[in-house]
């Protein structure tokens, strides 16, 4: 089958060495709306007013400032500040409204506690993922219906992590037919469940070297089990040693 632009990305996330493919799709589309984001886009005029109404979350601000750009993050968190604090002035120069900060309302009435909920839940990192990561989900079903070589990727591959496990047993409901989507499914939990028990045998022999009487033992694949542990329970992406 003839690779299209969005087929890339989703056979090389599943021909990788990599405990969840879908994590490895989402941390690539992280890395490049960070670089995007610290690049000279940064002094584009509507990138910067986007970056001064939305701001970042707590997670992007960090890698933000881990990218390097001290100068670029400097001056998009000075206008972004400069727009917070006139909005916040403005709000706050109005009538307190009788929600509270904690309310479960979106809309607590409290012009306050709107703005700064509404501030909390926007991250222009996370729009520029969300923009691409749902057609690559979309792909991946595309791919299993319609390219018989992807399946032997998606079964050979080293399974998920929780949540993904998850994403993509619900969304094979709407993009599945019945039938196709039984065969999905079952190869969904084989695939699934073979892979995080693997990586749980791991975890347990990395315990068991511990014992003293497993000093002298091989480590089997455990050396780094840990993180791949964490990337299957968290959705987080931990690239594994290249020599385990």
């Amino acid at each position: 089958m003839k690779e299209q632009l969005y087929t890339i990305p989703v056979n090389d996330a599943f021909a990788a060495d990599t405990e969840c493919p879908l994590c490895k799709i989402y941390h690539d589309l992280e890395k490049d709306a960070i670089e995007f984001t610290m690049g000279p886009s940064y002094m584009q005029d509507d990138i910067r007013a986007k970056t001064d109404e939305i701001g970042f979350c707590q997670k992007h601000m960090v890698k933000l400032y881990a990218n390097g750009n001290r100068l670029g993050l400097a001056l998009m968190m000075h206008t972004h500040l400069n727009k917070v604090i006139n909005e916040m002035k403005y709000k706050a120069s109005k009538p307190a409204g009788k929600g509270g900060f904690f309310s479960k309302k979106d809309d607590s009435g409290d012009p306050v506690v709107s703005y700064i909920k509404k501030l909390d839940r926007s991250c222009f990192v996370c729009d520029k993922i969300e923009m691409t990561y749902p057609r690559y989900v979309d792909t991946i079903f595309y791919l299993w219906k319609n390219d018989p070589a992807f399946h032997d990727k998606f079964t050979k591959c080293k399974g998920f992590c929780v949540s993904h496990y998850g994403e993509l047993y619900e969304r094979s409901a709407s993009m599945l037919g019945s039938k196709d989507r039984a065969e999905f499914i079952e190869v969904l939990n084989r695939v699934f469940f073979d892979n995080i028990e693997r990586v749980n045998e791991d975890v347990s022999w990395f315990i068991d070297k511990f014992d003293y009487r497993n000093k002298d033992a091989s480590w089997k694949n455990s050396k780094d089990a840990l993180p791949r542990g964490i990337t299957k329970l968290d959705h987080v992406f931990v690239e594994e040693p290249e020599n385990k």
